[in-house]
């Protein structure tokens, strides 16, 4: 493990930097734009139903065979066939790379099949296209935690929440991170 955090060590700091470069982006897109600030403001009841929203927005390729490639890479990574899951994503990427969606998808396929660069590179890319992926951020968060960068991980959480206050979990993500980063009082 220490091999593979001096290994990452640079990957980890690229993401850090790209990251904090394009967050305060706004979403391209005036529909999402309006989604994204009802998301900010919106009650626990309707976070949810905005979240989905959103997703669908993110899901929608403007092409029947690329949403049907977006529609098999969900489902194969639904059911855990991460090859089949990455070959469609990759199928979809190669034809419409300026969607953020299809690199967040294939990032979690690959942090779930252990391949960290390929991960990491898709989240990369993903948030380079909307640097409001909360989902893309979650991704993120999780693999700065798992790979011993707690401290990226609660900034990149902390991130999430100026965007989806509501996101489920993310409040005991963040209380957890901050007593691991922080401490806890006496």
């Amino acid at each position: 493990m220490t091999l593979m955090r001096q290994r990452l060590k640079p990957v980890v700091a690229a993401a850090a930097l790209f990251l904090a470069a394009a967050l305060p982006s706004a979403a391209q897109d005036s529909d999402l734009a309006d989604l994204f600030e009802a998301l900010r403001n919106a009650d626990p009841a309707g976070a949810r139903a905005i979240e989905q929203r959103i997703v669908r927005e993110w899901a929608q390729t403007g092409s029947p065979s690329l949403d049907l490639l977006m529609q098999r890479g969900r489902e194969a990574l639904e059911e855990q066939d991460l090859p089949v899951a990455i070959e469609h994503l990759t199928a979809l990427i190669d034809h419409a790379p300026e969607l953020a969606h299809p690199y967040s998808l294939r990032a979690n396929a690959y942090f779930l099949a252990d391949m960290y660069g390929p991960a990491l590179d898709d989240l990369g890319s993903a948030l380079a296209r909307d640097p409001m992926h909360f989902e893309a951020l979650t991704g993120l968060a999780a693999m700065m935690e798992e790979l011993g960068y707690p401290e990226d991980a609660l900034t990149v959480s902390r991130e999430i929440k100026t965007i989806h206050p509501l996101r489920e979990g993310l409040s005991e993500t963040i209380d957890r991170l901050e007593r691991q980063v922080e401490g806890s009082a006496l």
